[in-house]
């Protein structure tokens, strides 16, 4: 717990962990990202494409959040979903009947895969260190990734990490996951609202660039939302929301 506490990370490069994953691509690419790992992926070069693929519930199809350009926030209605649902199912049959055509044919597979669908389904052997597979747990579990990697690193925490280090998950929850980082604005901002003054920490606000002087319109700023969440984790209510 100290030496995650303050953040001593060689012990925990020691530790290494290969899994076998078998994932959507579209999930792959996301994963893939983080460059501190070996892997081993899934030729559909060399071998034929895995005859599977990701479907979604007719309950599943999530609407485009209208805050996060890259998220989602909601659900599509049940009866709409179903039809998204049937044209998924159809989209995946022409697919494979079409690459399957191209493998008879004797077409090179690197070819004939070119219009698999990002839903395919791929396998890898990745391994990483202790160090860097926290490092991975702790933006793909948090809240604003993606739903489909976020289920697969919740599940690598919960399920392996958590049996096979038990003190370091504890020490990961506490200390990383679960902690705050506040930074010197952030500080400052709190400190005066700690202090009863509520001008201050509007004065403060406004310095940073986070407010528009008072009585000027106020407008988007993502590092003040941030703060926002994090006041409101703490149980402070800003006065610029009052």
């Amino acid at each position: 717990r100290y030496l995650m506490r303050h953040r001593h990370t060689t012990p925990f490069e020691m530790c290494e962990l290969k899994l076998h994953l078998r994932l959507p691509m579209d999930c792959w690419r996301q994963w893939i990202r983080h460059r501190t790992a070996s892997v081993n992926e899934y030729s559909t070069r060399y071998s034929l494409a895995i005859d599977a693929a990701q479907t979604t519930a007719s309950d599943q199809w999530r609407l485009q959040a209208s805050s996060n350009r890259q998220g989602s926030e909601g659900f599509l209605e049940h009866d709409k979903g179903k039809i998204f649902s049937v044209r998924e199912h159809e989209l995946h049959e022409l697919a494979r009947t079409v690459y399957n055509e191209r493998i008879e044919a004797g077409l090179a597979r690197e070819q004939a895969r070119k219009d698999l669908p990002l839903s395919t389904y791929t396998e890898a052997y990745w391994k990483t260190n202790l160090h860097n597979l926290l490092h991975f747990l702790a933006l793909r579990m948090e809240s604003h990734a993606q739903l489909e990697i976020r289920t697969y690193a919740s599940t690598i925490g919960s399920e392996i990490v958590r049996r096979w280090v038990p003190m370091v998950w504890d020490a990961f929850n506490d200390y990383m996951f679960h902690a705050m980082e506040l930074s010197k604005q952030e500080i400052d901002i709190i400190s005066r609202l700690q202090a009863g003054d509520a001008d201050g920490a509007w004065d403060i606000a406004v310095q940073y660039g986070f407010l528009p002087p008072k009585g000027e319109t106020i407008k988007f700023n993502l590092e003040r939302g941030e703060i926002e969440k994090k006041l409101e984790q703490l149980g402070i209510r800003p006065p610029w929301l009052e």
